[in-house]
């Protein structure tokens, strides 16, 4: 069974950083793209980056410049550091990843982490 693990939200004052981290564990046979998204309430979850499994990376446009997505492929994990955060990051932050198990390609999802930005 694959699980994903976040780890890394908490509170922080606006313009200060954290830094997410999501270990996938279980058996499978390759991680392809790995994300982070983030669900405010009365909110839609929304992609905050993403990264492919050959280093290519996207953001939002709301956050980039501040955050920086990274994985290490031996760990399989993907990491989010968020710098110069703002009231508006406050999110649950998800954690998703394209595993492929034997010959099924699918999407996973962690648990979720809070963020919360103080003004």
């Amino acid at each position: 069974q694959v699980q994903l693990v976040e780890s890394g939200g908490g509170l922080v004052q606006s313009g200060g950083s954290l830094r997410l981290s999501c270990a996938a564990s279980g058996n499978f046979f390759s991680i392809y793209n790995m994300g982070w998204y983030r669900q405010a309430p009365g909110k839609q979850r929304e992609l905050v980056a993403i990264i492919t499994s050959d280093g290519n990376t996207n953001y939002a446009d709301a956050v980039k410049g501040r955050f920086t997505i990274s994985r290490d492929n031996a760990k399989n994990t993907v990491s989010l550091q968020m710098n110069s955060l703002k009231p508006e990051d406050t999110a649950v932050y998800y954690c998703r990843a394209d595993i492929l198990v034997f010959i099924t390609r699918s999407q996973y999802w962690g648990q979720g982490t809070q963020v919360t930005v103080s003004s």
